[in-house]
């Protein structure tokens, strides 16, 4: 196999899930990531864990929304809730065959189903020990505008690193939106502010995701004032929404518009009392994406930027928003977007895309 999935499984198996005797292992994935999910399966059966590959199939998530009834939508699954409970890790391996195959279905049967999974969803993150992986295959090198051999280069170069030192080097990051009790962001038709006081930073370094590199907290919920306007494609189960600009008031966002999808913007905003609010606010620490690719994963990382969230926060920074959305969109602040600044109470940290700190 190619040497560098086989590092790239070392790295998930020892590094970001740990994997140990006895653990329950769960591997999702199709049939395009299956040398990726085998060598996993391998490494874990080493580590007398006990490891099963649950693959799903192109076209399933499509028949299922399209053929769903509205009782079945919001039928609680007590089996997958049996699993999450009797779970110790899970990787994700992300290699869709087609990254548009909701584009079409209707974002209410999307929204209701996801109210009912959160529950579950909530446990694997605050319970089991979790990672996610974009395999390079042809779907995703299509989107980041790549060939399939540009593209595994442009994933392992990013993935396969030192990630403990990397954590190592942001941790001072971390530690200014610890005692931090403001947070604004100037840019391009930008100027947002809100609290972060009590908010814990997170310095994620390739545990929960890979490729890795941000440091977020939550912003507090009733806080959030002022406009942004998003650099990149603001991009959510399958849909591109373009020219996503914002303006908040007490926390709540009072105005929204988008050159394209900008109905499926305000329905998302709307889909429950917490979509409308801010739940993440991250700084990307991976200089070494620089490359925007239209994949969450990547863009969010990539150095120089900012992402905020609409919808659901993290616990462990403290946050108390609640949502069956997680949408991150992305600002550009560095020099060749039109710059920007991140200033923590009064303090720039971080100019143009390059960090003062």
């Amino acid at each position: 196999m190619d040497a560098r999935a086989k590092k790239a499984a070392i790295i998930l198996v020892e590094y970001s899930t740990k994997i140990k005797k006895n653990d329950r292992v769960t591997i999702n994935c199709n049939n395009e990531s299956k040398e990726l999910a085998l060598e996993i399966y391998r490494q874990a059966l080493r580590k007398e864990a006990y490891p099963e590959i649950r693959a799903t199939l192109a076209g399933q998530s499509y028949a299922y929304y399209a053929n769903a009834s509205e009782e079945q939508l919001k039928k609680f699954p007590k089996k997958a809730w049996y699993d999450i409970k009797n779970t110790d890790v899970v990787i994700f391996l992300g290699s869709p065959e087609n990254t548009r195959e909701l584009t079409n279905i209707d974002p209410k049967l999307v929204s209701t189903r996801q109210k009912i999974l959160r529950k579950i969803q909530r446990y694997r993150v605050e319970k089991t020990r979790w990672c996610i992986f974009d395999y390079p295959c042809n779907a995703l090198a299509q989107e980041a505008e790549m060939s399939l051999e540009e593209f595994e280069e442009f994933v392992y170069s990013s993935t396969n690193i030192d990630w403990a030192e990397h954590t190592k080097k942001m941790n001072h990051l971390k530690e200014i939106i610890d005692k931090g009790s403001v947070a604004r962001i100037i840019g391009k038709d930008t100027d947002i502010t809100f609290g972060i006081k009590g908010r814990k930073g997170v310095n994620s370094g390739g545990t929960h995701n890979l490729p890795d590199g941000e440091v977020f907290t939550a912003p507090e919920e009733n806080t959030t004032t002022g406009y942004i306007s998003y650099t990149f494609p603001a991009i959510y189960g399958g849909r591109e929404v373009d020219g996503v600009k914002l303006g908040f008031e007490k926390g709540k966002v009072v105005k929204c518009e988008a050159t394209k999808n900008e109905d499926f913007l305000k329905k998302m905003i709307s889909m429950d009392k917490g979509s409308c609010k801010l739940g993440e606010f991250g700084i990307g620490t991976n200089f070494g994406i620089k490359k925007f690719c239209k994949l969450i994963l990547f863009d969010e990382k990539i150095g120089g930027t900012i992402h905020l969230a609409l919808g659901s926060a993290y616990k462990e920074c403290g946050g108390k928003n609640t949502s069956g959305l997680h949408w991150d969109m992305i600002k550009d602040l560095r020099k060749e977007a039109g710059g920007g600044k991140i200033i923590i109470d009064g303090k720039v940290i971080q100019e143009d895309g390059k960090f003062l700190i």
